[in-house]
């Protein structure tokens, strides 16, 4: 008898962007039709300027804080839907390079799902990104939620 294949793991950037929400919205409903798994990434991006350890130290804490309180805070709102709590990652560094790094280290993710902004900037730096200079790198396909879809229409997508 073959061993079943491991759970699909989608995975998902959030940030301070409304976008992001859609885009766990609609991981956590395609994990839990599919048997799969909801992994989040959080990265905490150091300040432009580091005059006085002393302060950064005390900023760096404030910052891990509230991205933990960020996190808690989806992963309860989203479990029932998702059908299991996620799995959640808090880094620290340029968001690329993390999200990356992560994909890299981490052969179980199997699909990264973004979400578009739908301001005049276009769909934000890391959907730039990943769809130019890095899609061929990738070693996993990625999933754009339009940041103007509702909650309905991402149900009846996924």
């Amino acid at each position: 008898m073959a061993a079943s294949a491991p759970p699909r793991v989608f995975l998902v950037v959030v940030d301070e962007t409304p976008e992001h929400r859609l885009a766990v919205h609609y991981a956590a409903r395609r994990a839990a039709h599919t048997g799969g798994r909801l992994a989040l990434l959080h990265v905490i991006e150091p300040p432009d300027l580091q005059h006085w350890l002393a302060i950064e130290e005390l900023a760096r804490d404030e910052r891990r804080e509230a991205a933990e309180e960020l996190m808690g805070g989806i992963c309860r709102d989203i479990e029932a839907i998702a059908g299991s709590m996620p799995v959640v990652y808090i880094r620290e560094g340029r968001r690329r390079d993390q999200l990356m790094a992560l994909i890299s280290e981490e052969p179980g993710i199997s699909i990264l799902v973004l979400g578009a902004g739908t301001g005049p900037e276009g769909p934000g730096p890391l959907v730039s990104y990943l769809t130019g200079k890095a899609a061929g790198r990738l070693r996993i396909p990625i999933a754009i939620v339009p940041g103007g879809l509702s909650i309905d229409e991402i149900d009846a997508l996924s």
